[in-house]
Formats: structure tokens, sequence, C-alpha cells
């Protein structure tokens, strides 16, 4: 597959502005209701396979099949991680309308974190093609141990990184709006936040070093495998705000997710022994997901939207007006925001 420079430039270009378009679109903090979620994901959906289309134009019918291959497992893996970010918004107790900013500076650094995985991968793979095989020995064992502890569910709060983090960062109790820093008596210091962030940036390097190995099971074009990537995550915030509170209506879709894992491994596995085609490994991966997602749906049916429980969570809590006052300005525009939320009604915590 040969990719001119200029095509690589115009897919970032592609995601820097869709990127300030959802900067713009959500600049004032605000609670997003589903309406506004499946607005945003249909757009991120229609963007990815827009751009799967354009592939199979150009580069014809297996490229474009090995694209919307690599999307797929990356969309499907990619709803454990809004899971994961559900459970940590819940046991920070995140107002709703500060989880876009978090989420928007997650996805920017899940996009860089990405391209540097992908690209160490890609070189790994060019000059050592035995590594395909530790990647599918990976892929099968991940996949045998979510299936395992599918009913185990993380706990925020006892995080080593959320440790670390409150052992050489000193942190508030009280969120400041969407801000993550904050002076107090001349002494920076970090909101909840910014904690929050951390935490959703580290699980993503997480998730990636299980997403990132399955997908160069279907395809080993970078091109292919960074697009396929980036056009999933983008749409990773909307699609969050779509099923955070049906989490507990997803009962089978880590059992779905395992096998998907372990299908790419044994997929990756027998390489060179036997070629599974592009085309069966779309189908199984797609039955696989849809039938975990029916099951699911099947089997909690009747049940309505509720937000996640955490019965750990955090005793964080919403800054008042006159603790806000004796806060500093830490970087420029800050005092403007402050002054903007007062007068305002605060969102309760976890709202």
């Amino acid at each position: 597959m040969s990719v001119p420079l200029w095509a690589w430039f115009a897919v970032l270009g592609v995601i820097l502005v869709m990127l300030a378009v959802d900067l713009v679109a959500h600049r004032t903090a605000h609670v997003i209701k589903v309406r506004e979620a499946v607005a945003w994901s249909a757009v991120w959906v229609a963007l990815g396979v827009s751009f799967g289309v354009v592939v199979w134009w150009l580069w014809g019918a297996e490229f474009g099949q090995q694209y919307f291959a690599g999307y797929l497992i990356e969309k499907s893996l990619a709803v454990d991680n809004v899971f994961v970010w559900a459970i940590i918004f819940a046991a920070f107790g995140v107002p709703r309308a500060y989880q876009h900013r978090v989420l928007f500076l997650g996805v920017v650094g899940a996009l860089l974190f990405r391209g540097l995985f992908i690209a160490a991968g890609a070189a790994l793979i060019e000059n050592f093609s035995w590594v395909l095989y530790v990647f599918a020995a990976f892929l099968i064992y991940t996949g045998w141990r979510m299936f395992r502890s599918r009913d185990a569910h993380i706990e925020p709060e006892k995080s080593r990184v959320l440790t670390v983090f409150r052992r050489f960062v000193p942190m508030t109790d009280a969120y400041y709006g969407q801000t993550f820093l904050i002076r107090r008596a001349g002494v920076v210091v970090a909101t909840p936040l910014l904690a929050v962030l951390v935490l959703v940036e580290v699980t993503d390097i997480v998730f990636a070093v299980d997403s990132i190995p399955a997908i160069f099971a279907v395809t080993s074009e970078p091109f292919l495998v960074f697009t396929a990537n980036a056009f999933a995550i983008l749409g990773l915030r909307a699609m969050y705000f779509l099923l955070a509170d049906l989490i507990h209506r997803f009962v089978y879709l880590k059992v779905g997710l395992s096998f998907v894992l372990i299908w790419v491994g044994i997929k990756m596995l027998l390489l060179d022994v036997f070629y599974i085609p592009t085309t069966v490994s779309l189908a199984v991966v797609a039955t696989i997901i849809t039938a975990s997602i029916v099951a699911s749906l099947r089997a909690t049916r009747g049940q309505g939207r509720r937000e996640v429980d955490v019965s750990s969570a955090g005793a964080f809590r919403i800054a008042t007006h006159e603790e806000r006052d004796e806060t500093e300005p830490v970087f420029r525009g800050f005092r403007r925001r402050v002054s903007r939320d007062r007068g305002r009604v605060l969102p309760p915590a976890g709202r």
C-alpha cells in the first residue's frame, strides 16, 4: 500500500479541524444530554465510515476491508474503555458539566500515545517479524484473563497511580469549574479534575497495549492502523455520554470482547500457516460483538438508564463562590472564567 505524504497530512488536518470544532462546540461547560450525544456519535461514525469508503475507492477492496475490520475492533474495545471512565468519574463525583473537558484532553493524549505505540509496533514488526507471535500470545492471554475477570470492576480510589499522584502533587477536595490547577495563598495546587485526567490518560495507555496488537492482526499497514485508531477514538467522548448510564445493561460485553481478542490472537498466530481472509475476520468480529450486545439487552430488558453507583466515592465537592474568590489566576483567563461563573447555579456533585 503506497500512501503519499500528503495523505498523512490530510488526515492529520481533518483530525485537527474536527477537534477544534468539537472544542468550540463545547467551550462552555454544560451537561451533555442523550440527544446531543446521539447527534455527535452519528457525526463521528459517519466520518469514520466515510474515510473507509475513501480508502476502499483509492486503494481497493482488500485495504478497505482491513480498515473497516480495524475500525470495528477498535470501536468495540473502546466500549470497555468508556465503562472504565464512567467508574472513574463516579468515584470522584465529577459533575457532568465538567466531564467533556477531561475527555477532550484525554482523547488528544490518546491520539499522541497511540501514534507512538503504532510507530513502535510497526518498526518492531518490520525488523523482527517473530514479534507477531508474541503479540498473538499476548492477545490470547489477555482475552482469557478478560473472560475470567468479566464480573470484576476497577477501584480508582485504590489505584497506585492515584497514590503516587497524591504523594507528589498537593490537591484540593473541591472542583473549581473546569480548572485543573489553582493558586491559593501563593501555592499552586491541583483540583480533583487533574487527578481524574491523569487516571483517564493512564487507563487509555493500558487499553492501548491490548488494542494496538489487536489491529495489527488484521492489517500491517501503519496508515490503516493509525487512521482506524484515530477515527474510533475521536468518537469516544460522544460514546461515553451515550452509554455511561447503560453499563449495567451490557452484562455480556466483556465476554464478547474477550472472544474478539482471542480470535484475532489466533488469526495472528496462524498467519504463516493458514491465511484467514479479511472478510472472514470482519464477519467474525461483527458477529461476536453483535451477539454479545443482543444477548446483554435481552437479559436486561426493562431496565432503564441509571448512573453508575460507586459505594466508595471520594468526598469531593464544588467550591463555593467565596473559595473561588480567594484563588489567584494560574493561567490567563482563569479569573474571567470565575467571574463569568459567578451568579450561576453550580451543579451538584456527580451530576
